[in-house]
């Protein structure tokens, strides 16, 4: 059993957000001054009222065995029995947040993943106003970390897999393995292969297992309570990343004690684009059906250049045999793309998504944003950064043997325009993160001096709660978030606290928390 439970860091945080009204055919006006924003998504109409709470965990906050949280932003879910709201207000239950590959923005290192647990305390502020900011107040009370092995107890890594090969189980597809030397930090050590992992998305499995998916393989893990690995699906043949003819789960991210390491092609001929993979990970309130969304286009589809990667692949797949995952369905989300003004040669760049929640069986939230703009960047105006909505009621399933079973199968032209027959998910803009008259209101913004006040780049997750405390049958909703702030500090510890760090940017990047007040159509359960 890796799990260690102990109450390391009480750490308060508010969020702030703000949202402009998209420019969607979809976007309806505001009703009322307690509303930000409307829109109409295939007959059904979403209300984005409020940001309602921000919070942050410090940069240099660490978790039971020594390491820092770090990213922890990846993904989350907030398990719905826990959640409550008490009589003075407050609410209360138990966020569970798994971090991506470790520090990464120097090169990848031997960092074991992991799933940590915090305890939730937030107590909305529906006084707060841009003349009088209101203080954080979502509290985030880190409790413990579970560390994942493979099927044999052996520590998971961070590190960049292998450009050939991997690593074979009985009963289990071939995983992408990381062979290391020393300790894998670039210290002495005994050397050895792992199962390597960059964990970006999380589903809590009614059995008390956990789904995470993954942007090496790209594949979707599930692991046992105690953090073995159970399962593994290995998507259809076109996703997986071919070099040389061969399949290559490296990303091109050496690791930090072998930079110079050469990979030709640097990017796969087919498949999911270098750290592209599966970033967005979904489930069915019943536990039966496990959705699994890629970052943007695989290369064979438009990936990886901008504007032309666009049309994102949707797999849908039959979890009740939990050890026999079975694909039914596949579909095109095709994503939004906006208009970058620092950018003369291509102007025109795609928002890659990072996240996907279920709402219906055909309606699902989607977190889209740019990159490269925010705290710890050169650039601090971010130009898209939403929580949408897309829609496959009338989307082709394209779950066949021409699209799936051959390397180079492929769904659009190398300028990303869909094949003749085939009907996208409908796309509808919503929430938009930055809003400076909403943002304001916690003391935050969007653009402007490189201070605690400005938003992070990297948001990364979506967890949905009642804010009725029960089951959110009046419709509406919070809606949390989480920046990945990519282990960036001055103050970093490691390998059981033996390594330390400081990241060459000269930044300490906190996880900011932001809580959206929204009111969701009947009949939507995103528990």
């Amino acid at each position: 059993m890796y799990t260690v439970s102990y109450l390391c860091l009480l750490l308060s945080s508010c969020l702030s957000l703000t949202a402009a009204v998209p420019t969607s055919p979809n976007t309806l006006p505001p009703a009322n001054n307690n509303v930000v924003n409307q829109t109409s998504c295939n007959g059904k109409q979403y209300t984005y009222q409020q940001l309602a709470g921000y919070g942050f965990i410090p940069a240099n906050a660490r978790d039971s065995f020594g390491d820092n949280l770090g990213g922890w932003g990846s993904a989350i879910a907030i398990d719905q029995k826990s959640w409550r709201k008490l009589k003075n207000g407050t609410y209360t239950g138990t966020l569970y947040a798994v971090p991506d590959r470790g520090w990464n923005t120097q090169g990848t290192l031997n960092y074991q993943n992991r799933i940590h647990t915090f305890s939730i305390s937030f107590t909305p502020n529906t006084k707060a106003t841009v003349s009088s900011p209101s203080p954080p107040n979502l509290s985030l009370i880190y409790q413990s970390t579970l560390l994942l092995t493979d099927p044999k107890g052996n520590p998971t890594t961070g590190l960049e897999a292998d450009p050939t090969g991997g690593l074979s189980f009985n009963n289990f597809p071939l995983l992408p393995g990381a062979t290391f030397v020393g300790n894998g930090f670039g210290e002495p050590g005994p050397g050895g292969k792992s199962v390597s992992i960059d964990a970006e998305g999380l589903v809590l499995a009614r059995d008390g297992s956990y789904w995470i998916s993954d942007e090496y393989g790209p594949y979707i893990y599930r692991f046992s309570r105690s953090g073995k690995l159970l399962t593994a699906i290995q998507p259809p043949r076109a996703f997986l990343p071919t070099r040389n003819g061969s399949i290559s789960f490296s990303a091109d991210s050496p690791p930090i004690y072998d930079p110079d390491r050469t990979l030709i092609p640097t990017d796969p001929e087919s498949g999911r684009s270098n750290n592209q993979g599966l970033e967005g990970l979904t489930a069915s309130p019943d536990g039966k059906t496990l959705y699994a969304l890629t970052q943007s286009a695989l290369i064979q589809d438009g990936g990886p250049d901008n504007p032309f990667r666009r049309q994102a692949r949707l797999l849908q797949y039959s979890i009740q045999n939990s050890n026999k995952p079975i694909l039914e369905k596949e579909y095109v989300v095709t994503l939004p793309v906006y208009t970058d003004p620092t950018s003369k040669n291509t102007p025109r760049k795609v928002a890659a998504q990072s996240e996907i929640h279920y709402l219906t069986p055909t309606q699902f939230l989607i977190l889209s944003r740019d990159s490269g703009f925010g705290r710890g960047q050169d650039k601090s105006e971010s130009q898209y950064r939403h929580i949408d909505i897309f829609d496959i009621s009338s989307a082709t399933n394209i779950a066949s043997p021409d699209f799936n079973n051959a390397p180079d199968g492929s769904i659009a032209s190398s300028e990303g325009v869909l094949d003749a027959g085939i009907t996208a998910a409908t796309y509808c803009s919503f929430l938009d993160f930055n809003v400076n008259s909403e943002l304001a209101k916690f003391g935050l913004r969007n653009g402007g001096s490189q201070d605690a006040g400005l938003l992070n780049e990297k948001w990364e997750s979506i967890a949905l709660v009642p804010v009725d405390g029960k089951k959110g049958r009046d419709g509406e909703f919070f809606v949390f978030s989480v920046s990945d702030n990519d282990f960036i500090t001055q103050d970093g510890f490691l390998n059981g606290g033996e390594y330390r760090y400081s990241d060459e940017s000269g930044f300490d990047l906190d996880n900011q928390a932001l809580v959206f007040k929204v009111k969701l159509p009947k009949g939507v359960d995103p528990s």
